[in-house]
């Protein structure tokens, strides 16, 4: 497979059309997946089926990372839409975290003290196939200009609120003249100091992170914190190293969240070569996220007894700097819910 050219190697005007185009050239047709992973008959018909209620996206660069003709490569597992998508499991279902209880305006969820999180836009440059919010009605939750100043004045109107996160889908989908606007209308709140971004593109999209977008990011008064998704060492090649390079130059804090997905990090093996991969790439470990019990992904659970295992197993082996938070989101929790604390769960 093709190498990713690092972004040290190019310049600002040739990488900011470089991850435009990579966002426009998905990997979207079934057909292509299978046709590359010489997928016949059944396996075939079960691609198709799983991508007609989760479509399929998967950038190039990304896929450049997948080891060929390994149909257990943890990082193909991530993406790969397979039949077990199409199990109905008693207990899973489309809102496990009943998120649209928590939502005073379209875009914007207000569920835990001193912070709330804008669902920036729907748009993911790849859909993980254990995504928590594949259900997620996004058409309701468009923020278009009379919404925006909607969420700006319940923020403005809050002075208990410190901290906005951009999730999404993928805010970084977002042009950087849309984001720093953005930041600058949240910067202009006097009580709001943090912002806080959860983004996967600097993982499947290196490129993402250009001199246009380092710029804003150099300039606002806020604090800045990006929380990164990567679930395994395999993912971090040098292109993300350089990305994550540039952010962290700028004062930005990298933070990582993971998933604790079957088949893909539930060993002690993969667990601490993601956390020594993410440490040389400047990011420390935040949180591993036991899997939310959404349609459609009960094939990627691991059990609570097995996550205690394999976190008595880490502790063991590395520093404690890089053991993340097991946790566990309920939707009723004042917080994440430290494994530890949580009990009857399994």
């Amino acid at each position: 497979m093709s190498t990713v050219t690092p972004i040290t190697q190019l310049k600002p005007a040739d990488t900011r059309a470089e991850w435009k185009q990579s966002l426009a050239n998905l990997l979207r047709d079934p057909d292509e997946l299978c046709d590359l992973l010489h997928l016949q008959g059944d396996d075939r018909k079960a691609v198709h089926a799983a991508c007609e209620s989760f479509v399929l996206r998967i950038p190039r660069p990304y896929l450049a990372r997948i080891k060929p003709n390994d149909m257990n490569d943890p990082l193909l597992l991530q993406a790969l839409p397979q039949a077990a998508e199409l199990i109905e499991t008693p207990g899973y279902v489309t809102d496990p975290l009943e998120e649209a209880e928590f939502t005073p305006a379209p875009g914007l969820l207000h569920k835990y003290q001193g912070r709330v999180l804008l669902v920036l836009n729907g748009s993911c440059a790849i859909n993980c196939r254990y995504c928590f919010r594949r259900h997620f009605p996004y058409q309701e939750h468009q923020i278009g200009a009379e919404h925006w100043q909607q969420i700006r004045d319940y923020i403005a109107a809050d002075t208990s609120i410190n901290e906005v996160i951009l999730s999404g889908g993928d805010p970084m989908t977002s042009n950087d003249r849309v984001l720093a606007k953005r930041c600058a209308d949240l910067a202009a709140i006097e009580h709001v100091q943090t912002l806080r971004i959860h983004t996967r593109l600097p993982i499947v999209i290196p490129s993402r992170i250009n001199e246009e977008c380092l710029s804003w990011m150099r300039e606002t008064r806020l604090k800045l914190v990006m929380v990164i998704h990567a679930n395994h060492a395999q993912e971090l090649d040098e292109s993300v190293h350089d990305a994550l390079a540039s952010l962290a130059s700028t004062g930005v804090l990298l933070l990582n969240q993971s998933v604790l997905l079957r088949g893909v990090n539930d060993s002690v093996g993969a667990l601490e070569a993601l956390s020594r991969r993410l440490l040389a790439c400047g990011v420390l470990p935040y949180y591993l996220h036991l899997p939310d019990a959404v349609q459609g992904t009960a094939h990627f659970d691991v059990s609570e007894s097995r996550a205690r295992e394999l976190r008595d197993e880490l502790q063991a082996k590395v520093a404690g700097y890089l053991v993340p938070k097991f946790v566990r989101e309920l939707p009723h929790g004042e917080s994440k819910t430290v494994l530890s604390e949580v009990s009857g769960i399994d």
